[in-house]
């Protein structure tokens, strides 16, 4: 490559790789994902369940960012929930602010 090219783009694969780590992989998604009518007691069990799966997996740091970065608006990513991502005071949002 000569040097006066600017450099292609990395392949997608490379930006998504990541998820063929994840240990969640091969789990129901319904964990992850509160049912509209999901509430109180039952909806935070099942998301410290989730949370602690994303505790073992090893890339909690890609997914967390991830979600960061696109603004997911539902579910638990890389150890976080809906409203700890919309949370100012993560380490992440103060890192890319």
């Amino acid at each position: 490559m000569s040097r006066g090219m600017p450099r292609l783009p990395r392949p997608l694969m490379d930006l998504w790789d990541w998820q063929s780590q994840a240990a969640c992989r091969d789990v129901n998604p319904e964990l992850f994902f509160s049912p509209e009518s999901e509430r109180g007691v039952r909806k935070r069990a099942r998301e410290m369940v989730a949370k602690s799966l994303c505790g073992t997996c090893p890339v909690q740091p890609e997914c967390r960012q991830h979600a960061l970065s696109v603004g997911e608006p539902y579910g638990v990513w890389g150890g976080t929930t809906e409203s700890e991502r919309d949370n100012p005071v993560l380490p992440e949002h103060r890192k890319s602010a």
